[in-house]
């Protein structure tokens, strides 16, 4: 069971950055981001299509999963944002549920270095904490996805996992892949984090 976003208020505004769910007014301008190669490169499913591409955004699980975000008023990525149940035991797993948040991010090359990401990530962070009441969040990467792990690190999250040849790669074949996580009492809102 994933929990709806609709608890928060959107847009979500920080330093330099407004984010808000993705609509389907957004598919061309996020597509153009994904199709980039060094984009391309570490995401999960094959953007070189744009209708394919509309197609899996029309789907209402990924509409509602995905977050988009602008500068100045124009699109610059986008964010994934899933809360779901944790593991529990069947007698206690109502406690369990809606308490673990999947994230991850995409930002046009053309705006890297400017700490955009950092600054997009922890206030998804801060969303999840906050204004969801998740208890854990956690992330995923390919080991190779270098600039993906350090912004996990540089957001306080823990390399839990790094699991051998476990993430198949459609150009480099069998990957190693890590996972990192942050639990709300290790959590400290950053500069850049709007607040509550």
């Amino acid at each position: 069971m994933t929990q709806d976003l609709s608890a928060v208020a959107w847009p979500v505004r920080t330093d330099r950055l407004t984010l808000r769910p993705a609509t389907l007014d957004d598919v061309a301008a996020l597509w153009r981001i994904r199709r980039i190669p060094s984009v391309h490169e570490w995401l999960g499913h094959d953007f070189s299509d744009e209708a394919r591409f509309a197609e899996m955004m029309a789907d209402p699980d990924r509409l509602t999963t995905t977050l988009v975000i602008e500068l100045d008023g124009a699109v610059v990525g986008d964010l994934y944002l899933r809360v779901t149940d944790a593991w529990a035991q069947s007698d206690v797993a109502e406690q369990a549920r809606n308490t673990v948040a999947e994230i991850g991010w995409v930002l046009d090359p053309a705006h890297e270095g400017r700490g955009l990401a950092t600054e997009a990530a922890r206030e998804l962070l801060r969303i999840s904490f906050e204004d969801l009441g998740v208890r854990r969040v956690k992330a995923l990467c390919f080991a190779d996805n270098e600039p993906s792990w350090r912004l996990m690190e540089r957001l306080g999250m823990r390399r839990e996992e790094h699991a051998r040849a476990d993430s198949l790669h459609r150009t480099k074949g069998w990957l190693d892949g890590f996972t990192y996580a942050l639990l709300v009492s290790e959590w400290s809102p950053g500069p850049s984090s709007a607040g509550a």
